[in-house]
């Protein structure tokens, strides 16, 4: 119905926003990560929406981004993967982490989200890893072979395979390769993390 709303923050809360759109006051359900990125009230904001319509209710989904909507709508076509479900999909991990989830099958990643039980998440993994664009398989086809990375020796801290893989996944997007190591190496206990994690929180830090 509506491809997105633009107008002026007059309300947000963890899981929902009001939007005063020429005087209207538009009631927007938006994931946790959608919330954080929202300007203060009374500033300007846009968001893609995807619109439910129920016998009893229309509901409003927003994102602030066309890719996070997009992938939204390649969720609740899912069986068992609802518009909330696939809302509480996109607070738990950012669109980039789904993907990558999907592609490489990590169904337990995907299993992180309330919600979202082991088997709706291969499910999930078993209906769309042959939907994601080309794109996003490159990322992974990267992360594979890290031949897009520099030789880094063993007493590299990047010598951990997870961090390989983040920096072959960053360079296989188009970020240079010296720009993608700093980013992996200055994330905090990055030692710890799986690649997933750490694609998701360089990313935030090249943005």
């Amino acid at each position: 119905m509506f491809a997105f709303i633009e107008g002026l923050l007059d309300y947000i809360d963890d899981d929902s926003c009001v939007v005063d759109a020429g005087g209207f006051g538009i009631n927007i359900c938006i994931s946790g990560r959608t919330a954080m990125t929202l300007p203060g009230i009374g500033e300007h904001v846009k968001l893609y929406t995807y619109t439910a319509v129920r016998e009893d209710a229309i509901t409003l989904y927003g994102f602030d981004s066309r890719d996070d909507l997009n992938l939204y709508k390649r969720l609740i076509t899912v069986n068992g993967v609802g518009p909330k479900v696939g809302l509480a999909l996109l607070s738990a991990l950012d669109a980039d982490s789904i993907k990558l989830a999907i592609i490489t099958e990590d169904a337990k990643k995907l299993a992180c989200a309330p919600g979202v039980g082991s088997k709706t998440a291969q499910r999930i993994v078993l209906e769309l890893k042959d939907k994601i664009k080309m794109s996003d398989e490159a990322v992974v086809n990267g992360i594979m072979t890290g031949s897009n990375v520099e030789t880094i020796t063993a007493n590299d801290k990047s010598s951990t395979s997870e961090m390989k893989d983040a920096i072959s996944a960053l360079v296989a997007l188009g970020y240079g390769q010296t720009d993608s190591k700093k980013a992996v190496l200055s994330i905090d206990n990055v030692e710890t993390m799986d690649s997933s994690d750490i694609l998701s929180a360089a990313l935030k830090k090249l943005f």
